[in-house]
């Protein structure tokens, strides 16, 4: 190779900083404006364990508010006793979770929609298509389509 032809010293990862230095710029301006995001499932998970602890040891200290609180206290402790290992080995296991939640409740949100615009709707809803090969007081069978979207 020629001296022409040959590159000056350059920072060969200096595309890769720049985009750092970018992203973590980015991430300071996000963070000062929406505050700092929510952590991952697991992480939120403990918070909540933590939150409901330090509830319960707030509770008056009445004779049954003791008794409330402390069984409380041991649901609490035995939650995270149980939680806590599967945290540690499988964080994403609670995102999964979480993922499969919402998507439940969207199920399960869009069923009740379209049970309450059938309801609404009443005798006056029109018929739907009979499958080819079926006569008009035939019974369709035990499948029905469930729309989930």
């Amino acid at each position: 190779m020629s001296d022409a032809t040959q590159r000056p010293d350059v920072d060969e990862d200096a595309w890769a900083t720049a985009c750092e230095e970018d992203l973590r710029a980015e991430q300071a301006r996000r963070r000062a404006t929406h505050g700092t995001p929510p952590g991952s499932a697991a992480d939120e998970f403990r918070r909540l364990l933590d939150a409901v602890a330090d509830k319960v040891s707030a509770f008056p200290s009445s004779l049954p508010g003791k008794a409330a609180q402390s069984a409380v206290q041991q649901f609490v402790d035995q939650a995270k006793a149980v939680v806590e290992p599967v945290v540690e080995r499988n964080p994403q296991v609670f995102d999964y979770l979480a993922a499969a939640g919402g998507e439940l409740l969207a199920a399960y949100r869009s069923a009740v929609e379209g049970q309450e615009q059938r309801w609404t709707r009443g005798a006056r809803e029109p018929q739907a298509p009979q499958e080819p090969g079926r006569g008009p007081g035939e019974d369709p069978g035990p499948t029905e389509r469930i729309d989930l979207d």
